[in-house]
This record gives structure tokens, C-alpha cells and sequence, in this order.
């Protein structure tokens, strides 16, 4: 799938502590533009109107390369991730769910930022409990880059600073609880996706105006390069416009925030295929590009007080 020209990075060169915001270009990542420099991904998001019009000539080729860089997620981390769920309709229907006759009011859960959102190359970690069923779900994703509530859906692609990939791992053993104290209560949506390394996102975040039709975008997920998914954001139960409309309408979005879309068909679910460890997930999203995450086993955690 065709990478972007250029996109929005944090990268560090050897001391995470020291990370900065680069660009990434044909596989080099680069020093920031001045305008940039000494400034944070959310500081750059949360003065995105400002400095959107000075980026949109950025040539990459006159900035100098950020030796050594190791690529981290681009956001560390985002106020929210936000998650449409069932939002395409090839996956309602390898999941056993009807087609929806009409419009539908969006679903959303959260990831927590801080502890499940991991970059490119950082491991998706594997719980250690027995009869684990981890899965995998390709999204585009929206980043924020203006505070907002309310939204109509005719400017809400307007608040969007950027794409995104994010990769919605899910606990499928989890979500379904066996013992509920009543029935609003029976799915587990914090177990099933809010695990630790839950949310690889990443490479970086794409502006924008990059990509023409965010309606029209082709995705694609491999493990162990065979392919699992490959659909594309035109088969969306609900498009993206009013998704962002509707999570506006709930919560006040922010700068740095990102709206995970929803999944299409191909997950590991349906036929008992789920994630191992020493696999690797690629997910690659057409204009934006691919997101790489081995897959781990828990080791020992570190004592918390």
C-alpha cells in the first residue's frame, strides 16, 4: 500500500526522555521543522490551525536526518482513545450480527492512553492466563487537532489534524462475563480491551489533507504475512463525519485526542485464530502506511506500590 509523502513523528535517539517530534519521509526520519522544534506532538496539535498552512509545503528532503532514530508512538500520549465499535458491516456479519436497517447512533469505548498505547516495533504482550484469546483489528484513526463539542457533521472532518493506524487488540476470552450481577452488565469491555499493549498506534499521524476521501482508504492486516483483513473504509455502517459528530456530542474532544473508526471484516475470532507468541502483526492503512508490532509473553511485571 502506498505510504504517505511525509508524516508526523516522535522519535528519540537513544534516550526516551529526550524524544522529539520529526518527520518521517521514504523510510528516513528527519529533524523537525523550526516551527516545531522544542514542541511535544500535543503541542503541536493543540496549535495545529496555526501551524497547519506552514506545513502544507514542507519538503522533507531540506531537513536534516535524525540519526539512529527510534521511532515511539507519535502521541505520548493522547488525553482519550476513543473506539467505534461494529462499524462495518462485513464484520456485523462474520459476527453473527444482523445488517442494520438504517442509520445508527455510534458505540464507543475506551483505551486507557497511558498504559495500552504502544508505538511501532514495541511489543503487543501476550496476558499469561490460560485459554487467552487475543485478537486483532486493523482502524484508521482520527486525531484531533481542535477543541470542540457539538460538532455538526458537515465540519466535523474539519477538527481532524490527521490519520492515523491503530490496531484494536481484544481479550475475546474476556468480554463475555460469566457471572454479571444484572444483564446491563454482562459484557467486559475494560478486560476485553483495555489490556496493557492493547493499542499499538502508529507509524505516525499523516496531515490531514493528505488524504483525499478518508471514505475511500484501503486497509490491510497480516500475521506472519499472511493476510487476515483487507477491506476498505467505504463499507463503514457509520461514516466517519458522524462518528466524530457523535463522539463530540458526548464528551468535549481535544486536541491530541484519537477516535479509533471501528474494524472491518477478517478477525481471528470467528475462526478461532488468535495471536501467539513470535508472530508479527503488520497493519497498513493505504496513504498512511504500515504498523509493525511483534507479539510477546507476559514476563514478570514490575512491583507497583
Amino acid at each position: 500500500m502506498r505510504e504517505a509523502p511525509w508524516m508526523l513523528v516522535t522519535a528519540h535517539q537513544g534516550d526516551v526522555a529526550k524524544a522529539e517530534v520529526g518527520v518521517l519521509a521514504a523510510g528516513v526520519v528527519r529533524r523537525a521543522p523550526e516551527e516545531l522544534a522544542g514542541r511535544t506532538m500535543l503541542e503541536v496539535l493543540a496549535d495545529w490551525d496555526a501551524l497547519a498552512p506552514r506545513l502544507r509545503g514542507l519538503d522533507p528532503e531540506q531537513l536534516a536526518p535524525l540519526e539512529g532514530a527510534v521511532l515511539l508512538a507519535p502521541l505520548r500520549y493522547p488525553p482519550k482513545v476513543l473506539c467505534a465499535g461494529a462499524n462495518y458491516y462485513a464484520h456485523l456479519a462474520e459476527m453473527g450480527v444482523p445488517r442494520p436497517a438504517g442509520a445508527v447512533e455510534p458505540y464507543f469505548f475506551f483505551k486507557p492512553p497511558t498504559t495500552s498505547v504502544v508505538g511501532p516495533g514495541d511489543a503487543i504482550v501476550l496476558p499469561s492466563r490460560p485459554g487467552r484469546k487475543i485478537d486483532w483489528e486493523i482502524e484508521l484513526a482520527a486525531v484531533i487537532g481542535r477543541r470542540c463539542a457539538d460538532v455538526p457533521v458537515e465540519r466535523a472532518l474539519d477538527v481532524v489534524a490527521g490519520w492515523t493506524v491503530v490496531n484494536d487488540v481484544s481479550a475475546r476470552d474476556l468480554l463475555d462475563r460469566a457471572d454479571p450481577v444484572a444483564p446491563p452488565f454482562g459484557f467486559d469491555w475494560v478486560g476485553a480491551k483495555a489490556g496493557d499493549t492493547f493499542c499499538p498506534l502508529g507509524p505516525g499521524i499523516v496531515p490531514a489533507w493528505m488524504i483525499e476521501d478518508p471514505q475511500r482508504v484501503a486497509l490491510r492486516l497480516s500475521v506472519n504475512g499472511v493476510v487476515k483483513q483487507d477491506s476498505s473504509t467505504a463499507d463503514m455502517v457509520t461514516p466517519i463525519a458522524e462518528l466524530i459528530a457523535g463522539a463530540s456530542r458526548a464528551i468535549t474532544l481535544e486536541p491530541g485526542d484519537v477516535i479509533a473508526t471501528g474494524t472491518p471484516s477478517g478477525v481471528g475470532f470467528p475462526r478461532g485464530d488468535f495471536l501467539a507468541p513470535g508472530d508479527e502483526v503488520v497493519a497498513e492503512i493505504d496513504g498512511i502506511g504500515a504498523l509493525r508490532n511483534p507479539v510477546t509473553d507476559t514476563v514478570e511485571r514490575e512491583e507497583r506500590p
